[in-house]
This record gives C-alpha cells, sequence and structure tokens, in this order.
C-alpha cells in the first residue's frame, strides 16, 4: 500500500476556507483539474454515503464516495469508485487546522491506496502534485 501526503498554509481563516472546501460536490469552484462536479441522485454534499462525480478536463470520470465528513474537526474522507488511475483501496483525507500565527489555515491531505508495483513510483509523484499540490494551488487562487 502506498501513502501520500501533502500540505499547505492558505492565508484565510480556517473557518471562511473549510465553508468553501466543504461542500463535496463542488470541487470544480477550486480543483483546477475538474471541469465539473456534481452529487449523483440528488443527495445532500455533506450526507456520508454521497457519490460525488467529477468530470476532468482531459474527459477523465472519478466517482467517488463521502465516507466522513466532519465540520467540529474541519476534515473529509472519501474513496475512489470509478477512476481512470489505475488504483484499488484508494481512501483519501482532506484535513484543516488553525494556524494560530496570522489566523491562516493549514491543509492536510493523505491517501493510500494500492497500484501495480512498476506504478507505484509514477502515482506517488501524480498524487502529490497534480492532484494534492493542484488542488491547493487552486485554493490559493479561487479564494485567497
Amino acid at each position: 500500500m502506498i501513502r501520500v501526503s501533502r500540505s499547505s498554509v492558505i492565508l484565510l481563516p480556517l473557518s471562511v476556507l473549510w465553508r468553501a472546501i466543504r461542500d463535496f460536490g463542488a470541487v470544480d469552484r477550486w480543483h483546477p483539474l475538474v471541469a465539473r462536479s456534481f452529487i449523483e441522485d440528488d443527495r445532500p454534499a455533506d450526507a456520508v454515503g454521497c457519490v460525488r462525480h467529477l468530470t476532468l478536463k482531459d474527459g477523465g470520470v472519478i466517482r467517488e464516495r463521502l465516507l466522513a465528513l466532519s465540520d467540529q474537526e474541519h476534515f473529509f474522507s472519501y474513496s475512489i469508485l470509478e477512476s481512470p488511475l489505475p488504483v484499488e483501496n484508494y481512501g483519501a483525507t482532506l484535513r484543516l487546522l488553525p494556524v494560530s500565527d496570522g489566523d491562516t489555515s493549514y491543509v492536510h491531505w493523505t491517501v493510500e491506496f494500492d497500484t501495480a508495483r512498476d506504478k507505484e513510483d509514477e502515482l506517488r509523484a501524480l498524487v502529490g502534485e497534480k492532484i494534492f499540490q493542484a488542488g491547493f494551488d487552486g485554493m490559493k487562487a479561487a479564494f485567497a
């Protein structure tokens, strides 16, 4: 199993950033790879078990299930149901923590997944840079 972890500081108070990203179905508002996102079956975007449908800018489709969401602890966890990436058992968590020096937000994104041994290095870099770091950069551009 591969584990990828990335973090960043976003120059917004935690409460402001959390309101902006807690909508599980609205990742297209801040992630530069996502052209369109919505929650399937008209379920609430904060209902554990809901499925978000992502259409990527390159035409790929990803479907993810919300596993947990906490407004008190400022995190959500999700798994991938369908993806063009050759991954299995993909479970990720995006968590916010307050940075008291300057009232900013520390964002920590982690994932564990399985893939073929010959794809491990490629996918570790892809997830860390093209997904997680691109997401942080997108948050900074969209909200800061």
